[in-house]
């Protein structure tokens, strides 16, 4: 089978398309053919291995383990192993694995974090979601602590992770300000957003209007500039992946917390949002298309920084 494999940390330049032995799976395991694989800034952090802390939680400390990169995938079952009995040969589903895989034409998974895709799903849309979709559920309701009717700005809403983040807020209730470049407002105001916010034009940390929650997508600003605008016992969340934040866990100014966090994916998260999915209520949004062989442009590209929600890699269509 034809695979994106890499041996060392690097750039996009270390990452080579190869022909290699399909896997055969475990007991506990399903063998699946992959239609579409997403990308996602973890797949840049385990390509470089930076920061550091990327080698200590996806494992490898001077070569990685994980020799194929891509988290989040969609296809059909091949084979099972003898103790998987909730899917069977042609099933079609989706999921993650923290073992990844996903940029090849086959991979062997663990069952717990794969789900049966709905129907009225295209495989493209179900790849597109687990890694941000969870991302954004755990940061707004495990850290944010959301509740319905409060304000809420999501810096990055035109990102994978801040679409999905302002769909969730809304579904939950909230009043979602959502903040991008000029060319992606109308975008962010048709999946929800309440009000948007025009970076390029505008420092959101300096506005009148005071949020119960900021869920910072893009871990570019800082709890510093943003405690002005939070209200009362208000939170702010990053996304930012870094040892020192990582073993802070929370820091508290006053009132107002700042809570870094790693995403943790969980069957009942992806059930979730499976359900979103299958009932029109999460809308996917994909950027651009790429084959296998162009998974190293496909990370070039959402390393600059202007990703309009999701980058899917095309693998058997």
């Amino acid at each position: 089978m034809k695979a994106i494999v890499r041996d060392s940390y690097g750039p996009p330049d270390v990452l080579e398309l190869r022909e290699i032995e399909k896997p055969i799976p475990k007991d506990d395991e399903i063998l699946m053919k992959v239609h579409a694989a997403s990308v996602n800034h973890a797949d840049s952090h385990g390509l470089r291995g930076t920061p550091f802390i990327a080698r200590i939680i996806l494992g490898g400390l001077i070569r990685p383990k994980v020799k194929i990169l891509g988290y989040d995938f969609a296809g059909q079952v091949e084979s099972v192993g003898k103790d998987v009995s909730e899917f069977q040969h042609d099933d079609e589903v989706f999921g993650t694995s923290k073992a990844a895989g996903g940029f090849a034409e086959y991979l062997c998974t663990a069952e717990d974090l794969v789900l049966i895709k709905p129907p009225n799903v295209s495989f493209d849309d179900a790849a597109s979601v687990p890694a941000v979709g969870v991302v954004a559920l755990q940061c707004l309701q495990q850290h944010g602590k959301i509740q319905s009717g409060q304000n809420v700005l999501i810096n990055g809403a035109s990102g994978g992770i801040g679409t999905n983040a302002v769909q969730i807020a809304k579904l939950l209730g909230a009043n979602v300000t959502g903040v991008c470049s000029t060319t992606n407002l109308d975008m962010v105001r048709s999946i929800g957003a309440d009000e948007v916010i025009d970076y390029t034009k505008e420092n959101f940390t300096r506005t009148e209007q005071r949020y119960d929650l900021i869920f910072d997508a893009l871990a570019k600003s800082s709890f510093s500039d943003c405690k002005p605008i939070l209200k009362p016992n208000g939170r702010y969340v990053t996304t930012a992946f870094s040892l020192g934040l990582a073993l802070k866990a929370k820091m508290v100014r006053g009132d107002k917390r700042m809570i870094p966090m790693v995403a943790n994916p969980t069957r009942s998260d992806l059930i979730f949002l499976k359900d979103l999915l299958e009932a029109g209520k999460l809308k996917p949004i994909i950027d651009r298309r790429y084959g296998l062989e162009q998974v190293p442009d496909a990370i070039r590209y959402l390393e600059e920084g202007h990703v309009k929600g999701k980058l899917i890699i095309t693998v058997n269509e």
